[in-house]
């Protein structure tokens, strides 16, 4: 009998990366010639990143420019849940987060997904916030990671623990 073979699909981001968008964001909006004035700033407070302006044309500017830094670091910005803009006091703020992890909810989705459009003789597992999918052939694995990787989900999918 054929050993089981695995991999667990997560949504992890990688903080040291989140920390360097967010410092390049930052050097780019002191820098930048039409943020001159404007009170604009982004900063970290806690898990969430706050954006702040005189106008809320600037505020979208800033969280475009962070946006851009993520991209380049390489995280994917379906982690990045920013609100809309707000009216506090003169200034315009954003808050945004990353989430990580998926949900018990999207988790039965994908599940869902696999289950119907996946090979046969494939299994998943809830696994706190990870789906661990289980198979006898290599070849069936890999084809369910291009179907969610092809998948329109709407968070950030990685895969880990390939064996």
């Amino acid at each position: 009998m054929a050993a089981e073979n695995s991999f667990d699909i997560v949504s992890k981001v990688d903080r040291q990366e989140v920390e360097n968008a967010l410092n390049m964001a930052v050097k780019e909006v002191r820098t930048r010639f039409d943020f001159k004035g404007t009170d604009a700033s982004i900063k970290a407070s806690g898990e969430a990143f706050e954006m702040e302006a005189n106008g809320e044309e600037r505020v979208k500017a800033i969280l475009d420019v962070f946006q851009t830094m993520l991209v380049r670091r390489k995280i994917d910005l379906r982690a990045l849940d920013a609100g809309e803009p707000r009216l506090s006091g003169k200034m315009w703020k954003i808050t945004a987060s990353i989430t990580q992890g998926i949900s018990s909810e999207n988790a039965k989705k994908v599940a869902k997904l696999i289950r119907d459009e996946g090979p046969k003789g494939i299994r998943t597992q809830v696994q706190g916030e990870e789906l661990r999918v289980f198979g006898k052939k290599r070849d069936d694995l890999q084809a369910v990671q291009q179907l969610v990787k092809g998948a329109d989900l709407d968070f950030a999918v990685q895969f880990d623990n390939y064996r």
